[in-house]
């Protein structure tokens, strides 16, 4: 069954607006009748029948619940904006590898400062939609790098390219959640910002091996290694659905 993000309680009637009304019934080509899985990011997912079908609204009737919720490890991605390909590929990424905040950081060598929010957050649910997640990573509005990270209050894992510190993989060795990942801009950190955040409390400076990682690849390593050694992927969720 096709699955949709809904930002309403998941009983009674559910009205969907045009975008998410023109995919099921011109795209998908459902209608009366047909079901759906639907979810909020707070109460768990639910089956819910397609009931009227207009030019620019549906309505949905909530049905059985499918899951319930499931609080997932607190992982949170310190990222610089890139180009928008690359961004909208690491924010895609990201949700798929449970990061549950994405916070956009300015630093002296950010190329592509300006962020669209409300274009990212519909990237993000795209994305949790089609990994079944049952919640959508937070996105915060963009912050200078160093406002931005002391504000993570928990162990900060620094990608660092100079490679001359510990492996990533043992120094998250005895940690757990919450965590945080930090990835730099095309171009890496400036000497005045690396120095900033050794001196943070919390922060710790990893390396991913002798090779320079682009931006978005880094984050992705960094985020697949705090997942295999200390987040969820030891006690995944059975995501088969039951009624399908």
């Amino acid at each position: 069954m096709a699955r949709l993000f809904v930002d309403t309680a998941l009983d009674g009637e559910i009205v969907l607006e045009a975008e998410q009304t023109h995919y099921l019934s011109r795209v998908l080509r459902l209608g009366a009748g047909d079901r759906v899985r639907v979810f909020n990011g707070r109460d768990g997912e639910v089956a819910a029948e397609i009931g009227v079908v207009g030019k620019k609204s549906l309505t949905l009737i909530a049905g059985e619940r499918l899951r319930e919720h499931v609080v997932p490890p607190e992982l949170t991605l310190f990222f610089a904006p890139l180009k928008r390909h690359r961004t909208a590929m690491l924010l895609e990424k990201a949700t798929e590898l449970g990061a549950t905040r994405l916070q956009p950081v300015i630093t002296e060598r950010t190329q592509f400062p300006k962020v669209k929010l409300e274009r990212m957050r519909s990237q993000v649910i795209e994305a949790a939609e089609q990994t079944e997640r049952l919640d959508v990573p937070e996105i915060r509005k963009a912050l200078p790098l160093i406002e931005a990270v002391r504000a993570a209050n928990c162990p900060l894992l620094m990608g660092d390219e100079r490679g001359d510190t510990r492996p990533m993989l043992d120094t998250l060795a005895g940690l757990i959640s919450p965590l945080a990942v930090l990835v730099g801009p095309e171009g890496g950190w400036s000497e005045g910002e690396r120095e900033a955040l050794l001196a943070l409390k919390g922060c710790i400076p990893v390396t991913l091996g002798p090779r320079i990682l682009r931006a978005d690849t880094a984050a992705v390593a960094m985020l697949t290694l705090v997942q295999a050694a200390c987040g969820d992927w030891g006690d995944a969720p059975d995501y088969r659905d039951p009624v399908c």
